[in-house]
């Protein structure tokens, strides 16, 4: 087991400006998530991983590889550390997918879990994540280079927090959790969160800001 780990979300894509639903869907990164990707290289090098870890998508994969370059590392990929499947939501804008499904969207504006749109649970992605954790080597440092909802649900999965209402907010984009592996104590060992949403300094997602009524988690669907 890593004593350290990095949970990395992608850089932008064009979706992530057009502020439409991914999933599984498998769209590059854009001129400014390839940008990202160098930047948080150059700080996540400065932390010496000794295992990187993607997603197969390639916005993940495309994020992950000039760390792996910088570090002198190969860039192990893992479907398991895919993005949530949104089901009938995949390549829908949020605008088309409350005018679509509106009460599903309305809970999903609300932070609660939605299971009848054909894609994964909180509590699927979590297991999934969480066995390619499982199964990392015991190194210092390890990266995960994987997507918003994911993040979310295998952080909260190491944490033993609740998966119906996410406690945690969502990562921007090429921004990162670290959580450490902490010593055995009366309750045994169990996994910190040291920080949250950390990134390059300066603007996190350039996009035109909405109003406050019409904000929701950016990727938990």
């Amino acid at each position: 087991m890593p004593h350290r780990l990095i949970v990395l979300r992608h850089g932008r894509t064009a979706w992530n400006a057009e502020r439409r639903f991914q999933g599984q869907a498998d769209p590059p990164l854009d001129d400014t998530g390839r940008a990202q990707a160098y930047e948080v290289a150059a700080l996540l090098a400065a932390l010496k991983p000794e295992i990187i870890v993607s997603s197969d998508l390639r916005r993940a994969a495309q994020t992950a590889q000039p760390l792996a370059t910088i570090s002198g590392l190969d860039l192990l990929p893992d479907a398991r550390l895919r993005e949530r499947s949104l089901g009938h939501w995949e390549g829908l804008t949020r605008d088309e997918v409350e005018r679509t499904y509106p009460d599903e969207f309305a809970d999903w504006v609300a932070g609660r879990d939605i299971s009848r749109r054909g894609g994964e649970s909180r509590h699927e992605v979590a297991r999934r994540a969480r066995r390619c954790v499982d199964e990392l080597p015991d190194v210092d440092t390890a990266v995960l280079v994987t997507h918003s909802a994911t993040a979310m649900a295998l952080s909260c999965e190491l944490l033993g927090l609740d998966q119906h209402v996410h406690v945690l907010g969502p990562l921007a984009n090429c921004h990162w959790s670290e959580l450490v592996y902490e010593p055995e104590d009366h309750a045994g060992r169990h996994w910190r969160l040291r920080s949250h949403n950390v990134g390059v300094p300066g603007t996190v997602i350039p996009l035109a800001v909405r109003p406050a009524e019409d904000e929701a988690p950016d990727a938990d669907a």
